[in-house]
């Protein structure tokens, strides 16, 4: 298992897994892929799925974020974290993007993933974790307030109807604690890939003393790192029915 820690530029968690995903979209064993949760700004663009002969499917669970995706995409409408989930077809690759924090039931989100991989297929995915400061307040204020606090920080998602927010739960989303490895591989994943990262600064980038103070602490957790209060992480985990025997 690949383990390591980062800090966090700007957005560059997101950067960095968007630039291994389309490595891993091309890799030549890959060709059916499932995005969860992406219905209104699917991952991976018409002419990548085109050039490369994919069989790309957006499955999420609102109708209306569907929607908003161009015409050409294969759409699912269903909850990934149903217990009853019924798909009859396997992926190589499924992936959420800022997702899992979203969904209340995080052993049955990953169950559900886990199922409708092909042995051996890779599920990966990005997310905010606990413990990191502005993600316990996300989650115990109440959801109008924190909404608030969101448009205030970043106005640009009050007009952009594609990032609205929506209620986060935070299961399962964890940095690379050892308990949480101990959870995917009981559900019969190997985890190949565990990075945790370091720092908020979007969330701090209008109150210099803070976004200071969260730049220190970043550099500070990177050399000495705390898998407890990671901020984000990306974890590439792939489907092996051996370790269930």
């Amino acid at each position: 298992m690949k383990l390591e820690y980062r800090k966090v530029k700007n957005t560059s968690h997101i950067a960095e897994f968007k630039t291994y995903l389309h490595d891993l979209t091309t890799a030549p064993e890959i060709k059916r892929i499932c995005e969860v949760g992406g219905g209104a700004n699917p991952a991976i663009s018409l002419d990548l799925i085109d050039k490369y002969g994919l069989e790309y499917t957006l499955l999420d669970i609102s109708a209306e974020e569907l929607a908003k995706a161009p015409n050409g995409y294969h759409k699912i409408q269903t909850d990934i974290s149903s217990p009853s989930l019924n798909i009859d077809r396997e992926f190589d690759l499924v992936f959420s993007i800022m997702l899992a924090e979203h969904v209340p039931n995080g052993l049955t989100f990953h169950k559900n993933v886990f199922n409708i991989l092909r042995d051996g297929g890779y599920a990966i995915h990005v997310f905010p974790t606990m413990y990191a400061l502005p993600f316990i307040v996300n989650q115990i204020l109440p959801d109008k307030l924190s909404e608030k606090i969101l448009w205030a920080l970043s106005p640009h998602r009050k007009t952009d109807t594609n990032k609205l927010k929506f209620p986060a739960y935070y299961s399962w989303c964890r940095g690379p604690l050892n308990s949480q490895i101990n959870k995917f591989e009981n559900l019969g994943y190997k985890v190949e890939e565990y990075v945790g990262f370091f720092g908020t600064p979007a969330y701090f980038s209008k109150i210099k003393p803070l976004s200071l103070l969260d730049d220190w602490m970043s550099s500070i957790l990177v050399k000495y790192p705390q898998p407890l209060i990671t901020s984000y992480a990306y974890l590439l985990l792939r489907k092996d029915f051996s370790l269930l025997n």
